[in-house]
């Protein structure tokens, strides 16, 4: 039998409970090589995604993972958070000790290009989780890095969902509109997970109770991040439970047949003080605009849920 060979995956975030769950699932998958972590300004200021992604990768067991710190505020605009989200950490919740592990020497950014540079041309994936200023960052300071990425899968934007900072835009594009139109002009392969797909993975208590019954320290900590993390959006959307936003990036790539989708073009807008940060997802194709990301829009929750709670008992 051959092995089909591991995809190579950079997670670009801001943890966030909903990152958080997205990194394990990633580092319990063994079809993953996960190359690095880098952190970005975005849930919560960029000392704290930092903190939290070293704080991530420790209670996964895997201090081997590099976490780079990276840009600290958007290209233009003044940074965004989300503390009323997800606390005032960003990973508010359950109590884990402070991580001792260190951040590697260096930019995120220098790593994202040495990387790419680095690596077979078309082997690595990017998987930003947050607003898209250091991908931004290495694709403007390095052009030749484009060509050379397999795919970028990010989570971002709405369709018919409109937006959740505002009513026109998501959080990850409306914190840095200006680094996701440059990602999204690039030529790059993406894959886009807006709200339209992440607003049906909604933590019900039924799902969060089966995290909880794998009877490990990491699973009562996901637990408890789902519970913080879910109420803000309870009180927000009247229904039961939140939606775990970020894990729909690695799901897709484990279990493409999770979800629905089309290629379509997809326009970020930047100057307009009404719809700044809007994702102009032409999902009826009335621009005859060329398509520039795989936009998903249907996905099977209960199997979404099931992949998570597989892999996260794989940790013991």
């Amino acid at each position: 039998m051959t092995m089909t060979p591991r995809k190579k995956i950079i997670i670009d975030t801001d943890p966030g409970q909903d990152d958080a769950v997205a990194i394990l699932l990633a580092l319990a998958s063994p079809e993953l090589e996960v190359l690095g972590v880098t952190t970005v300004a975005g849930n919560v200021p960029l000392a704290l995604t930092s903190r939290n992604a070293l704080m991530v990768c420790e209670l996964a067991g895997r201090r081997d993972i590099p976490v780079y710190a990276g840009a600290d505020r958007p290209l233009l605009k003044t940074l965004v958070t989300a503390e009323f989200v997800h606390g005032k950490t960003g990973l508010d919740g359950p109590t884990l000790p402070e991580p001792t592990m260190a951040l590697a020497k260096g930019h995120a950014v220098d790593f994202l290009i040495d990387t790419l540079m680095r690596e077979d041309s078309g082997s690595v994936i990017l998987c930003p989780l947050g607003p898209l200023t250091n991908i931004a960052l290495a694709l403007a300071r390095e052009p030749r890095v484009a060509a050379r990425i397999e795919r970028i899968v990010l989570m971002g934007g709405g369709g018919f969902e409109g937006g959740n900072i505002t009513p026109a835009a998501e959080f990850n594009i409306y914190v840095d509109p200006h680094a996701a139109d440059l990602v999204f002009r690039s030529g790059v392969a993406i894959t886009m997970a807006p709200l339209d797909v992440t607003h049906q993975a909604l933590t019900t208590r039924a799902r969060v109770a089966a995290i909880r019954a794998l009877g490990t320290s990491l699973g009562e900590a996901v637990a408890q991040w789902l519970e913080f993390f879910e109420r803000f959006d309870e009180q927000k959307y009247g229904q039961e439970g939140g939606p775990l936003h970020d894990p729909c990036v690695i799901a897709w790539l484990l279990r493409p047949e999770l979800f629905t989708g089309r290629d379509c073009h997809v326009a970020i807008e930047t100057a307009s003080p009404l719809t700044q940060g809007m994702t102009v997802i032409d999902w009826w194709g009335v621009t005859g605009q060329a398509a520039n990301a795989h936009v998903l829009g249907g996905l099977d929750a209960d199997g979404f849920y099931a992949l998570i709670t597989e892999r996260l008992a794989r940790f013991g």
